[in-house]
C-alpha cells in the first residue's frame, strides 16, 4: 500500500490513513476467551493463546484479535481482547469487519473464474476491454494487473483524491471512475518489467470483468464467489456503515485511549481494491477455496495463478518469505508454505491463508492498522505471531 497520509475528518478525530489499503489511556487488559471449536479440534494451544494475550497488551497494539484455524472438518478459534472497547465484549467469528486488500483476492477470483468460463483471457489488454482508458495504458494485460506488474499509477496516491478525503472522509466516489484521478499519467514502468503493488490494478480488473460480461462487479461477486461458497455475511458496500454486529476498528496512539474509527471512512473510494466487508468465518471459507479448494478453479488456471514473482510482497507483508502470483501470495514459513493475501485499512489488519490442497486455512484479524509505514514495529510482532499460527495450522 502507498505511503501514509494524514487525514483529519474533524478536529477531534485522530486518523492515520494508509491509503494503500484504503487500503490505514492505559493499554486494555485482555479479555481472554478459551479456544472454541467445531468437530473434534486439537487441545487449545496455550502458547498460541499467550501470544494473543501479549499482543493486545502491547503498547499501541490492537484492542482485540481473533484467529480461526481450520484443519479438515475441525475449526479452532483463538481470541483475546475486545471487539468493542465500550461494551468489553470479545471478538466473534460472525463479527463483520473490513477485510482491506484481501478484497483483491476476491476480484482475482472473479477474473480467474471468468477465465475458466472463457469470458476473459489473461492476455486480454486494457485497450481491448477498456478502450476509453488512456492510450498509454492499452498494452497492459489482465495478467499484469493481477500480479501487479502493470505499471498503472496508483489512484489512491493522487493529490486530488487525497484532497477530497481530507475534506470529507465519507465522500461518495463513483467507484467506476476512480482511475480518472490518474488518467493524465503515463505508466510508472513498461508493462511486465517490474513489480509494484497498486490499488489501481484491481479497479481495472473489476472493470474488465464488467466489460466482458455486461454485469456489475457486485453481481459477479455474488454469482461467482458468494453463492458458490455459501458466503452469506460478505458484501461490497458503497457507504461508511458496517453491518451489525461488527469488529470495531481503532486508532491506537498511547497515551490516548483507543479511538473507534470503524465508520470514519466510506468504502466507495476503495471498491474492488479494498472495500469488501466479511466475517472471520466467511473469510476462512473463501481463502480455503482461493488457496486450493477443488473445483473452484480449473487445474490449468490454478497453475497460472501460482506463477510467482520471488520477493513480491503483499501489503502489509505476510509471514515468512513472500512471493506474488495472480491475486494471491505465497508465504514460505519455517514450518511450510501457505497461500493467500493480507490487507490493512484504518482500524484493521488482515491475514487470510490456506494450504495448496485446500484442506487447511487460517484467518488472523486485529482491530488496528499496521503496515510498513504505520507502526512497523507492531507489524514485525504481528508477523512473528502469524508465523507461529501457520506452524500450528500445518503441524496437526
Amino acid at each position: 500500500m502507498p505511503p501514509r497520509s494524514e487525514v483529519r475528518p474533524r478536529p477531534r478525530v485522530r486518523l492515520r490513513l494508509s491509503l494503500a489499503g484504503l487500503a490505514a489511556s492505559a493499554v486494555l487488559a485482555a479479555l481472554v476467551q478459551p479456544a472454541q471449536a467445531t468437530g473434534t479440534p486439537p487441545a487449545p494451544d496455550r502458547a498460541l493463546q499467550k501470544q494473543l494475550d501479549d499482543l493486545v497488551r502491547t503498547a499501541g497494539g490492537p484492542p482485540g484479535v481473533i484467529a480461526l484455524l481450520r484443519q479438515g472438518d475441525r475449526t479452532s478459534v483463538y481470541r483475546a481482547g475486545v471487539a468493542d472497547t465500550r461494551t468489553g465484549r470479545p471478538p466473534r467469528t460472525t463479527d463483520h469487519m473490513r477485510i482491506a486488500s484481501v478484497a483483491k483476492a476476491f476480484s482475482g477470483a472473479v477474473a480467474l473464474r471468468l477465465v475458466d468460463r472463457q469470458k476473459l483471457d489473461l492476455d486480454d489488454t486494457i485497450g481491448e476491454r477498456l478502450p476509453s482508458l488512456p492510450v498509454a495504458w492499452h498494452q497492459v494485460t489482465l495478467r499484469q494487473l493481477l500480479n501487479h506488474t502493470s505499471g498503472l499509477p496508483d489512484f489512491s496516491t493522487a493529490p486530488a483524491f487525497l484532497a477530497i478525503l481530507r475534506e470529507d472522509p465519507r465522500h461518495h466516489f463513483d467507484s467506476r471512475r476512480l482511475l480518472d484521478f490518474v488518467a493524465d499519467r503515463d505508466l510508472v514502468f513498461p508493462p511486465g518489467s517490474a513489480y509494484e503493488y497498486s490499488n489501481s490494478d484491481n479497479i481495472a480488473v473489476a472493470l474488465m470483468a464488467e466489460a466482458a460480461t455486461g454485469q456489475p462487479y457486485e453481481r459477479l461477486l455474488a454469482q461467482l464467489v458468494y453463492r458458490p461458497l455459501g458466503l452469506r455475511q460478505t458484501s461490497l458496500p458503497q457507504g461508511y456503515r458496517l453491518p451489525r454486529p461488527y469488529l470495531h476498528g481503532y486508532d491506537v496512539t498511547p497515551p490516548a485511549p483507543p479511538e473507534d474509527i470503524s465508520e470514519v471512512l466510506g468504502a466507495s473510494g476503495v471498491w474492488a481494491s479494498g472495500g469488501i466487508v466479511s466475517t472471520p468465518k466467511d473469510l476462512n471459507v473463501f481463502v480455503r477455496a482461493w488457496a486450493g479448494g477443488r473445483g473452484f478453479l480449473s487445474e490449468e488456471t490454478r497453475s497460472l495463478q501460482r506463477t510467482f514473482i520471488p520477493g513480491a510482497a503483499s501489503e502489509p507483508a505476510g509471514p515468512g518469505v513472500n512471493a506474488g502470483g495472480l491475486a494471491i501470495f505465497r508465504y514460505t514459513t519455517r514450518c511450510g508454505t501457505v497461500y493467500g493475501h493480507t490487507g490493512n485499512f484504518p482500524g484493521y489488519t488482515q491475514l487470510a491463508v490456506g494450504t495448496a490442497d485446500g484442506r487447511r486455512s487460517l484467518t488472523f484479524s486485529i482491530n488496528t492498522q499496521t503496515s510498513k509505514s504505520v507502526k512497523p514495529e507492531l507489524l514485525a510482532k504481528v508477523r512473528a505471531v502469524q508465523e507461529d499460527f501457520v506452524c500450528a495450522l500445518l503441524r496437526h
